[in-house]
């Protein structure tokens, strides 16, 4: 019995042995060297190791399994630590497209073509047959176009960073489709229409960055239905009406940028009272009435930003009662009445109450 599993082992090692020394299957080499060739990288070298028949031996970049040969990612980032870049003193900047011949590489599980500030051209939509693909990250372009329709068809995708390009269209309704998406970045770039309403339908999501964009109409409530979610950025958008109370709801969401929008009404008490809040950002919208007067010894924000709104009233009194604060901006509002005393107020400058109609004690002048 030993010697049958001797055997079996011996047999698995010779077997990867030879897979290895085989080298990646031609058809995989072709289709890198048909990428390569739709791309300029001029300081580098970074494609000089790009020679000789075995593209999983030392290819810059290029990852193999070592049963089958095939190529399994393609790992090129313009910032990064390797000692190619490291010795040059320099970033990478890399010009041309994303050449469609990628895609014949059906065991692609990472493609990674980031921060090389000058690769243009659209998405190629045939990426989204590749079934296997778990990353895909080509953040730090200069791509146009619209995302792939069929986006959704990625059913393995776990990282979406399309950010820092100049992608336009609307946000794919298929996205939603994405059952074990865990990080989306769609930041920075010129995506408008609205959120799918059935966002909600992404349960893995821990991140959701989706601001500098056009996107328009309200948050879709089933974004709460997210309870993984931690980090909600939806920031410098033109994004109107009301907040959903529900938000406030979410026991894991940390972080909500939502500054710089068309919002209105009230600021959702929900919001304010949530112990896993830290870091909150409300400003630069049209929010109306009072600030919530909910806040306690639950209360850890390390940043809490309502700076730029319509709001009235005075600065609530519990605020005296949370357990850190650590920036705190009310300036550009309608506040009124005295400053309340003690901590978090006492270490604050008076640059945090600044510009209302009549606020007044500590930081700033006395009543």
């Amino acid at each position: 019995m030993a010697s049958h599993s001797f055997l079996l082992l011996a047999t698995a090692i010779l077997a990867a042995a030879f897979s290895a020394a085989r080298g990646c299957t031609p058809s995989d080499r072709a289709a890198l060297l048909a990428f390569r060739s739709a791309l300029n990288e001029p300081y580098l070298g970074l494609f000089n190791s790009w020679t000789g028949a075995n593209c999983c031996l030392n290819w810059h970049g290029v990852s193999c399994d070592a049963t089958t040969g095939r190529v399994t990612d393609v790992d090129l980032r313009g910032e990064s630590e390797d000692p190619i870049f490291e010795k040059s003193g320099r970033s990478g900047y890399m010009t041309g497209k994303l050449s469609p011949a990628i895609c014949s590489i059906d065991t692609l599980t990472t493609l990674v073509v980031a921060d090389w500030k000058a690769i243009a051209g659209d998405i190629p939509p045939c990426l989204t047959a590749l079934s296997s693909l778990r990353i895909l990250d080509l953040i730090g372009n200069k791509l146009s176009g619209e995302i792939p329709a069929d986006v959704g068809k990625l059913s393995r995708l776990t990282v979406l960073n399309l950010a820092d390009n100049a992608l336009t269209g609307k946000i794919p309704a298929s996205i939603t489709k994405l059952n074990s998406l865990k990080h989306l970045d769609l930041s920075n770039n010129q995506l408008s229409g609205e959120i799918p309403q059935n966002f909600g339908d992404l349960t893995m999501l821990s991140r959701a960055l989706l601001s500098r964009n056009q996107l328009t109409g309200l948050i879709p409530v089933s974004v709460s239905k997210i309870y993984r979610l931690a980090d909600l950025d939806l920031s410098a958008n033109r994004l109107s009406g009301s907040v959903p109370f529900e938000l406030g709801r979410m026991s894991v969401l940390s972080t909500l940028n939502l500054d710089s929008n068309n919002f209105k009404g009230l600021i959702p008490s929900s919001l304010l009272s949530n112990p896993g809040m830290g870091i909150l950002n409300l400003s630069r919208n049209g929010f109306e009435g009072t600030i919530p007067d909910v806040f306690g010894s639950h209360s850890y924000f390390m940043a809490l930003d309502l700076s730029y709104n319509n709001l009235k009233g005075r600065v609530p009194g519990s605020l005296s009662s949370a357990k850190f604060i650590g920036h705190l901006d009310l300036s550009h509002n309608h506040l009124c009445g005295s400053i309340p005393v003690g901590s978090p107020f006492d270490h604050l400058e008076a640059s945090s109450f600044s510009y209302n109609d009549c606020l007044c004690g500590n930081p700033l002048k006395t009543c």
